[in-house]
């Protein structure tokens, strides 16, 4: 992780307002406050510290509960008086036991698909699935993906929406265990669609024959 001496945060008006977002989903998970002191200290530990006002002092976000913040990106606002840290929650954020402080419905995205993959290896958890399609290699992982694309196309064909939306879930995670086998991260995938947009826009109202999507 970078060590962020390039951010430069302005207390000279106080507290610096903290945003913390789940690095994956981009929920929004919480507002808090830091000092110049919690700030530092976040940054060598690359988990998140707040100072507390009611108790006037430090507290490490998840010190009694262990579900700590632990820090992925850190971005400040064009002021320098406010910061968004995404953040890889060990637990749930909230005292309610729930993901976010906020009232959001819990997302679930590609990355988390990516996530899971990794711990489940990470944990060594031998018996379960993705294990044993990573174990198989990519030969059998290639097979169930192709597998999974022709239910998503009977699905299809049935005209059975709650199927077909099934049957892309699995096609989805299977393209996950793909891209893991194949060693390519989503972002490397969200690098590619981003790079297309980009290029559509340039191309708007000058080149009707061109359309990279």
């Amino acid at each position: 992780m970078s060590n962020y001496d390039d951010l430069k945060p302005d207390f000279s008006q106080g507290l610096l307002t903290v945003i913390l977002q789940h690095y994956t989903n981009k929920n929004v998970l919480m507002v808090g406050y830091m000092n110049e002191e919690a700030f530092e200290i976040t940054k060598k530990e690359a988990a998140v510290w707040f100072y507390s006002r009611s108790k006037e002092r430090l507290w490490k976000k998840g010190e009694s509960s262990q579900n700590v913040q632990y820090v992925k990106e850190m971005y400040l606002d064009c002021d320098q008086d406010a910061l968004l840290i995404l953040v890889d929650p060990a637990g749930p954020t909230c005292h309610r036991n729930t993901e976010s402080y906020f009232n959001i419905a819990p997302a679930f995205t590609l990355k988390d698909i990516e996530k899971i993959i990794q711990d489940r290896l990470k944990d060594k958890e031998e018996a379960s699935y993705t294990h044993y399609l990573l174990t198989e290699g990519t030969d059998k992982i290639a097979k169930k993906f192709g597998e999974e694309a022709i239910e998503v196309i009977i699905a299809t064909k049935n005209a059975d929406k709650k199927n077909t939306a099934n049957e892309t879930a699995d096609l989805l995670y299977h393209l996950g265990v793909l891209l893991h086998n194949q060693g390519i991260a989503v972002d490397d995938v969200a690098t590619v669609l981003a790079e297309r947009h980009q290029k559509n826009n340039n191309f708007k109202g000058e080149r009707k024959d061109i359309d990279v999507w």
